[in-house]
């Protein structure tokens, strides 16, 4: 056993470590391990050489020790530190509407980590990739002011799932603008397949209705029967139920690859 021998196999950690392409606690444990048990063997080897001659049988058995440190050593390596990149996560493309002052805006920022304390109602369209553990939203948000909803239908086109935000607090008259919006989506040629997940917001507000009330004003049951829909509370100080109703909705979605697949 040679000083170049050693030199060789720590350039070989460096080339695996950079293939690992990982830096953590985890791989420079692993180097210490294998640095440590290379010194030791190497310091023992370089005792029994001189003795060789005198105990030939421990010569032979402090090399099938090395042979075994080493591929222990390498094999925990590879295990620990060298695994592939996760899977990637499926991406879905979502279109989301509502009437200005709803709050889409201020929810998806909020979902993306953003501050929503400066938070613009949004005047044509938007784009926000919302990640989730299981899956990746590209959300279109389109702006809720009357002389642009007459606009929505352009954009429905490539859509697999919709959200639609209504303000639970607002007056009545923008709740019925509200109702007779969703029902148009509900029944548009291209939406009305796709999984919907409504978001009665503002819950934090006295004046909110529940969603009793909103599911039987807005007539749910009766018009979305046989779609995929989902009906949830949300406010901006709930985020543990917003990420609820988002995986709820990332479940109807990959419901629907499924089928997809099969046929």
């Amino acid at each position: 056993m040679t000083d170049l021998r050693i030199t060789e196999a720590f350039l070989y950690m460096d080339y695996l470590l950079l293939e690992a392409g990982r830096e953590s606690f985890v791989c420079v444990l692993s180097i210490v391990l294998w640095t440590g048990c290379h010194h030791l063997t190497f310091f023992i080897w370089r005792r029994v050489e001189r003795k060789r001659n005198e105990n030939k049988r421990m010569s032979e058995c402090i090399q099938i020790s090395f042979a075994v440190c080493r591929i222990g050593i390498y094999t925990c390596f590879r295990a620990l530190c060298c695994k592939g990149p996760p899977p990637a996560r499926p991406e879905y493309d979502l279109v989301c509407i509502g009437l200005t002052g709803s709050g889409k805006t201020s929810l998806l920022s909020k979902l993306c980590s953003e501050s929503p304390d400066n938070v613009v109602s949004t005047t044509g369209f938007s784009i926000k990739a919302v990640p989730f553990q299981n899956a990746i939203l590209n959300v279109k948000e389109l702006g809720g002011a009357d002389n642009i909803r007459k606009y929505w239908s352009r954009y429905y086109q490539g859509s697999q799932g919709v959200i639609f935000v209504l303000d639970s607090a607002s007056s009545e008259d923008d709740l019925e603008t509200a109702r007779n919006e969703l029902h148009s989506a509900l029944q548009h040629p291209q939406l009305c397949t796709l999984p919907f997940l409504i978001l009665a917001n503002h819950q934090d507000k006295p004046a909110a209705r529940s969603v009793q009330e909103v599911k039987k004003y807005f007539e749910l049951e009766p018009l979305a029967r046989g779609k995929r829909w989902i009906l949830q509370p949300c406010s901006l100080d709930d985020m543990d139920a917003l990420k609820d109703s988002f995986s709820q909705l990332i479940n109807l979605l990959e419901e629907k690859d499924h089928e997809a697949v099969r046929m």
